[in-house]
């Protein structure tokens, strides 16, 4: 079995915890039977003893593939990984998703993916990363008692999404414990209807109205104080044809979406100004967490 999934973008602006989206950037994992247990990795993590040694994957892979199988067998399981650790880009979700996705079509290769979706909230209770990661495109979604319900906007070919990866990581927990405990009513209700306009600006591609949409009231600032050259690339994103330009997740990651004549001169701007950070252009991924057998 070959399992495929995407980075992903989560929060998107004002989208605290329920707006993603998919990029054409993707872990890889194959997995056969063996006569007895190995692992092994090949480009992010491949560096980090503790990934071997206390392999997320395998964990979450045999405490569901117990659950259906009753036992646990032997499996090779090779990681081909691609997507930043530890930058926003849904690296954890990306395990957890191919892990309990592998686990069920064992059990069931006519297994939906909303059955994965609902699975993987016993590991990721936040929906804003694993509901792309398995349905790509960009995702809105809900949690309805221990089930998510998402709709999915498939992205154009002429957008085109630019990220920058600085050379440091932010810790999700981190971040989060910068996050105040109480919202205003007016700071609520400003993100929230943000929100609401993002999601329409996207299902109608006004894409045009993505800048002024994304704004937000709820954690960016906060979290890109942090580091402070985010603001500047923010900035000069925007100046230099970014139609959005939004912390990635909780960081350290930015993503931004440009048009596609827009791709190069954006390339080169943020290159130039910000050296020590890696930056990168990707097509989005409108189809998600893909299983071969």
């Amino acid at each position: 079995m070959i399992i495929n999934v995407p980075a992903t973008s989560a929060n998107i602006g004002p989208g605290f915890d329920t707006l993603g989206i998919a990029i054409n950037l993707h872990n890889i994992v194959k997995i056969k039977r063996s006569n007895f247990f190995s692992l092994s990795i090949k480009g992010e993590g491949s560096d980090r003893k503790r990934f071997k040694s206390n392999n997320l994957f395998v964990h979450i892979f045999y405490d569901v593939y117990k659950k259906l199988f009753g036992k646990k067998d032997n499996f090779r399981f090779e990681f081909y990984n691609k997507i930043p650790i530890s930058r926003g880009l849904g690296s954890s979700s990306a395990i957890i998703t191919s892990a309990v996705a592998a686990a069920h079509y064992f059990y069931d290769k006519n297994c939906t993916k909303d059955k994965i979706l609902d699975n993987s909230l016993i590991y990721e209770i936040h929906p804003d990363n694993i509901a792309p990661a398995i349905h790509g495109g960009f995702t809105v979604s809900i949690l309805n008692d221990n089930s998510v319900l998402t709709q999915k906007k498939s992205m154009p070919s002429f957008l085109k999404a630019v990220v920058v990866i600085p050379n440091r990581p932010m810790s999700t927990a981190l971040s989060r414990g910068v996050l105040p405990k109480q919202y205003s009513i007016k700071d609520a209700v400003f993100n929230i209807s943000h929100s609401s306009f993002l999601t329409a600006a996207f299902i109608n591609e006004k894409w045009d109205l993505l800048k002024i949409a994304s704004m937000d009231k709820f954690h960016q600032d906060l979290r890109m104080s942090n580091m402070k050259e985010l603001f500047a690339v923010q900035r000069f994103a925007y100046e230099n044809g970014a139609l959005l330009s939004t912390l990635s997740g909780s960081g350290s990651t930015f993503f931004n979406i440009c048009y596609e004549n827009d791709v190069k001169k954006l390339l080169n701007i943020l290159k130039v100004n910000f050296p020590n950070f890696k930056v990168e252009s990707f097509n989005f991924d409108n189809i998600g967490l893909k299983v071969k057998f």
